[in-house]
């Protein structure tokens, strides 16, 4: 018999928040049905007037806050509630470490279907502000008026953001710089719907010493007023060693074109992790929270346990962060990234900090590592970083084919990471211990590392 829908579209209702959902909305039930309130915290009674009804469940518009969480916190933003760049602001922050293990603890639970991982208290940040390195703003009119900023949630207007309170200062003093230069220069902005206009985003990085870089990046190739917008832009930014304008001409979502051209000054910034130095270019993939990825990386060296003599293979290496960090203790080291680009950068890095024990390779880690085990190379340890989706089942299964003593699984998603464990443990590999570690704090995300051991060496 079909079950009756218990709540109607328009139409308030009352109920109390049970958990935080994977976005970090409120989650309810009315009747046994699911109700998503964005902004509502675990334990608050509240009124929300659904907007929104589906099969399983219905999404809701937070009205009133009828008996508040002990852990709800004033935000400091201003434009908190519109811009969807946090979530997680109107939460006292050693709560959102507990929330944060809880979504860990909850997907290798109910998503892996594995009760006694020890998942360990998160790894919180010294100073939870202005911690972004890396700052990536949409440009566009509101009113007649330039706007930079965050896309609100869940849409694409522009959110005009003066001071970001989880960006560093210098990625704040670029948005407002260029917002005022390009106004003064009457320079054309991008409209995404009509696909006409000059700028798109601005992306701001900030490095050692707070260095900063400014990338442009134009719907056209041609920009007029280059010299005297980079001139004004120096005057504004004493910090500033580096303009550059990339080129995206596509109509879609991408944000950084092919092509990149320097305007002005450095065509790289240097930062800092730990002992190794990264010359960072508009398009490397760097972590954005500098402080937090010495802290990721350094308990991914302890969970690899390497003594010196040790071969590891990073199966998803990037721009070989992770694997130089490996390389100070082990014998050698392979980097698989199949995306070129990254693996000269890696290779630059290898180079620049004097590291000769790294070897990175092109290509698909179903592919390569079979190649390295017929050529005689048995890994020790293998080091995994996947995207968002996870490892599909032939990159673990040749995991596990290696037979290394210890895997170590980097995850930005706890449910792809759940899913995986569960297929490794079915793969001969039993998930010891598990870190979560805060690299986004105010935000919904929550990074995780694992250490896995060969059972038969248990």
């Amino acid at each position: 018999m079909k079950k009756e829908i218990p709540v109607i579209q328009g139409k308030k209702y009352e109920l109390v928040i049970e958990r935080l959902g994977m976005s970090a909305e409120g989650v309810g039930r009315i009747q046994d049905f699911t109700v998503f309130v964005p902004s509502a915290l675990p334990g608050e009674r509240v009124e929300t007037q659904i907007v929104e009804v589906k099969k399983n469940y219905a999404r809701g518009k937070l009205t009133k806050i009828l008996q508040p969480s002990s852990n709800r916190v004033a935000p400091l933003c201003a434009i908190y509630d519109t811009c969807g760049g946090c979530q997680l602001q109107h939460l006292a922050y050693e709560e959102q470490l507990n929330i944060k293990r809880q979504q860990v603890m909850d997907a290798v639970l109910h998503i892996g279907h594995q009760a006694d991982i020890p998942v360990h208290a998160t790894l919180g940040a010294d100073n939870p502000w202005n911690y972004r390195n890396k700052m990536q703003f949409p440009v566009g009119r509101k009113q007649g008026n330039l706007v930079i900023g965050c896309f609100a949630q869940g849409s694409h207007e522009i959110i005009d953001t003066t001071n970001c309170y989880i960006q560093k200062q210098g990625n704040n003093a670029i948005v407002n710089a260029v917002r005022e230069v390009v106004a003064k220069l009457g320079i054309p902005v991008y409209n995404e719907d009509k696909h006409t206009g000059v700028l798109r985003h601005v992306v701001g990085r900030v490095g050692q010493n707070g260095e900063c870089m400014l990338v442009l990046v134009t719907a056209v190739k041609e920009l007029h007023s280059a010299k005297q917008l980079v001139a004004m832009l120096r005057t504004r930014l004493p910090q500033l060693v580096s303009v550059q304008q990339n080129i995206q001409t596509y109509r879609n979502n991408v944000i950084l074109g092919r092509e990149t051209q320097l305007l002005w000054g450095k065509p790289t910034i240097l930062d800092r992790l730990g002992s190794l130095t990264f010359h960072i270019s508009p398009r490397s993939f760097f972590q954005v929270n500098t402080a937090q990825a010495e802290r990721l990386y350094s308990k991914a060296l302890e969970y690899a346990g390497l003594t010196g003599r040790e071969t590891v293979i990073d199966a998803y290496c990037g721009t070989g962060t992770i694997t130089l960090f490996l390389a100070q203790k082990a014998r050698k080291v392979y980097g698989i990234e199949i995306v070129k680009p990254a693996i000269l950068d890696a290779e630059k890095n290898a180079r620049d900090n004097h590291i000769k024990n790294a070897e990175f390779i092109v290509g698909d880690a179903t592919v390569v590592m079979p190649r390295l085990y017929k050529q005689g190379i048995r890994a020790d340890v293998v080091v995994v970083d996947p995207p968002r989706a996870g490892c599909t089942p032939p990159v673990l299964e040749t995991f596990a084919h290696m037979q290394p003593r210890r895997i170590v699984y980097v995850s930005c998603n706890p449910a792809t990471l759940a899913r995986d464990l569960a297929i490794l443990a079915d793969l001969g590999y039993q998930a010891q211990e598990i870190q979560p570690v805060d690299m986004f704090p105010m935000t919904s995300h929550v990074e995780s590392l694992t250490k896995l051991v060969r059972k038969d060496l248990l």
